[in-house]
């Protein structure tokens, strides 16, 4: 009996042992809204990335000499990732509409991250044609300025070549024209 009682405190005390990453890592993502809360979440390589700027990252859907550029980026760390980047270049987006992620030119919406490898290196990866993915526009209102979406995409880590996969995202906020 007393094997058993020492045994359940030992395993007891090594699952309470969690190290703060880990708990960091499996940290709950704010739900998928549609208000403008101000929220840019997602998973990178199962790692939970929630922006810390409380909901002041800038966000715009702009007419720019006759075409249209949305923009959006969550700022964290996970790893050496930095931010997540979302944008349209040359492009329209509207509710309801499912874009593919592709390479950051006219007519295409498209997706990166900032990667830094110590204090003075960091390095953009941008989706392109190997590493593709998708954004959803789930909510873009002109009245209220709200847009909001959820995504997927693969970049390439330019320090390792390792794919970095982005699952589960979402923003919410308020977007300027």
């Amino acid at each position: 009996m007393k094997k058993l009682i020492l045994f359940t405190l030992l395993f007891t005390s090594l699952l309470s042992c969690c190290d703060k990453d880990d708990n960091e890592a499996n940290e709950v993502l704010p739900p998928a809204t549609q208000t403008g809360a101000g929220t840019f979440a997602c998973k990178i390589n199962g790692q939970s990335f929630i922006d810390t700027s409380g909901g002041y990252f800038n966000c715009f859907y702009q007419l720019i000499d006759g075409e249209y550029f949305f923009g959006i980026q969550g700022k964290d760390k996970v790893g050496t990732q930095t931010s997540v980047t979302i944008g349209t270049t040359a492009k329209t987006v509207s509710e309801g509409e499912t874009l593919q992620l592709l390479r950051n030119i006219n007519g295409n919406a498209w997706a990166g991250g900032r990667f830094k490898l110590n204090i003075n290196s960091s390095e953009f990866s941008n989706t392109d044609e190997n590493y593709t993915g998708e954004l959803t526009i789930t909510k873009l209102d002109f009245t209220n300025h709200i847009v909001s979406g959820t995504f997927w995409f693969n970049i390439k880590n330019p320090y390792t070549n390792e794919t970095v996969e982005i699952r589960e995202g979402r923003f919410d906020t308020l977007f300027t024209q």
